[in-house]
């Protein structure tokens, strides 16, 4: 039996059912409500899709009172501890884990595809030299339709996974020469030998060294980050990829749409604007008073949790321990890192004063538009008074978070050898080629460090 919804128009007094389907009534059943015979009829409202579903997606799910983030039924715990990017970008796509051979297929096919035409190189050199990276990003991406003009062939199964692939290995090496350009250092090319991540880092950060010898605790770091930010949901980017590429357009059009949205400070942008908000706060001690100035309505608190989950961001777990990893690194005293001795000062202390700043609804309190649900909706450690948090985070200052002040970890973070689970449903399984580092490739070479 189908569920309807019963309609009554005030104005003639018809009557007509919308059937109800995943909770939702199509907009289009309102065309039924018509003043006269030659009205359109009733057309839907709702200007900032605050409650609007536009497609039925098998990709994520999100249930932001719960504290739920699942890419294709895996719980996106369970992934960050346990998976690579490489195997998560394969899940999102195809809707399943690759195998060992299924994996080392797929990261052959990124890794052979991450060079750029020479005359990319050529385009981006001729940005201004202080240019935004993500200016450069959203130019040189759209550039590329120009490269691979079979991309217009949308319909072609084939050539579009051609493109696919191409975007996912391509980007990473446009982002970090986006980079170097800003820094007015050469572009490093990318190195078939590294995995996805290091790789990244590689063309980011190497200097003068033959062989680049990327950090464990930032490698490890990033990739989690490229993990829980790979899909979510139907956001701003998503919806706007979506109605280009709805006219046909070719993918690297639409990604550069995409990525236009993306550049705002209400989106992707904010990523930024944390940075720019921690500098201008400067120290620790110098927090309450920033989170007073907020409270009083003047300026904004940037990056501290999705505004979708109403009592805690899944993903911040995972990403605090990538931070704090990357805080405790200690460059070793070799020639190689003395060029980025005053980098590596600054970012840690960035992110000390990031760790220190607690969770944006429990800062703000009740003065935040539904800041407190019923304290038994609420987990213990995030039950205490905004108040007394803050003072234990300023009190221990470069001392790291308190036992008291961290979520509890859920119980699959003791399972790190088990194998990923669905959340959802039953059924046979195949073995997963998941856990491996680097997308499945070894190195020829060995680093050595100083």
């Amino acid at each position: 039996m189908t569920d309807t919804l019963t309609f009554t128009d005030g104005r003639t007094g018809t009557t007509f059912d919308a059937p109800i389907e995943d909770g939702t009534v199509r907009a289009t059943a309102l065309r039924q409500a018509r003043a006269s015979d030659d009205d359109f009829g009733l057309m839907t409202y709702d200007p900032a899709f605050m409650n609007t579903a536009s497609v039925r997606s098998a990709i994520t799910f999100i249930d932001g009172d719960k504290g739920i983030l699942r890419y294709r039924g895996y719980p996106i715990e369970q992934l960050a501890e346990r998976s690579t990017y490489l195997e998560t970008a394969y899940l999102l796509i195809f809707g399943e884990l690759p195998t060992q051979e299924e994996l080392a297929h797929w990261a052959h096919d990124v890794t052979h595809h991450t060079f750029l035409h020479e005359n990319v190189k050529r385009l981006m050199e001729g940005f201004r030299y202080d240019a935004h990276p993500m200016g450069m990003l959203i130019s040189v991406v759209a550039a590329l339709s120009t490269f691979y003009p079979e991309a217009s062939k949308v319909d072609d199964r084939e050539v579009r996974m051609r493109q696919v692939v191409r975007l996912i290995a391509k980007v990473p090496t446009i982002a970090a020469w986006s980079f170097r350009h800003n820094q007015g250092l050469p572009y490093v090319y990318p190195e078939n030998e590294l995995g996805f991540t290091a790789n990244f880092l590689s063309m980011i950060f190497r200097m003068a060294e033959p062989r680049y010898c990327v950090e464990p605790a930032l490698e490890r770091a990033l990739e989690v980050l490229f993990i829980l930010h790979a899909d979510h949901e139907q956001n701003c980017s998503a919806n706007v990829m979506r109605s280009i590429g709805s006219s046909k357009a070719d993918p690297y059009v639409s990604l550069a749409g995409a990525a236009a949205a993306l550049y705002g400070p209400l989106h992707g942008g904010a990523n930024e604007a944390v940075l720019r908000m921690l500098a201008e706060i400067g120290d620790v001690r110098r927090v309450p008073e920033f989170i007073s100035s907020v409270k009083a309505g003047h300026g904004r608190l940037m990056g501290f949790g999705h505004r979708v989950y109403k009592n805690y961001d899944p993903r911040a777990d995972h990403q605090a321990d990538g931070r704090r990893g990357v805080r405790d690194h200690r460059p070793q005293p070799a020639a190689r890192h003395r060029a980025r001795a005053g980098e590596d000062r600054t970012r840690g202390r960035l992110l000390r004063l990031a760790q220190a700043v607690p969770e944006r609804r429990l800062l703000l309190g009740p003065d935040l538009p539904g800041a407190r649900p019923a304290d038994g909706d609420v987990p213990g450690h995030v039950r205490d008074p905004a108040d007394g948090r803050m003072a234990r985070a300023v009190a221990r200052g470069r001392a790291g978070p308190g036992a008291e002040d961290r979520p509890a970890a859920p119980d699959l973070h003791g399972l790190r050898r088990a194998r990923l689970r669905r959340d959802r449903g039953s059924g046979p399984r195949r073995d997963r080629g998941v856990g491996r580092r680097g997308g499945g490739r070894g190195s020829r070479f060995a680093c050595r460090r100083a």
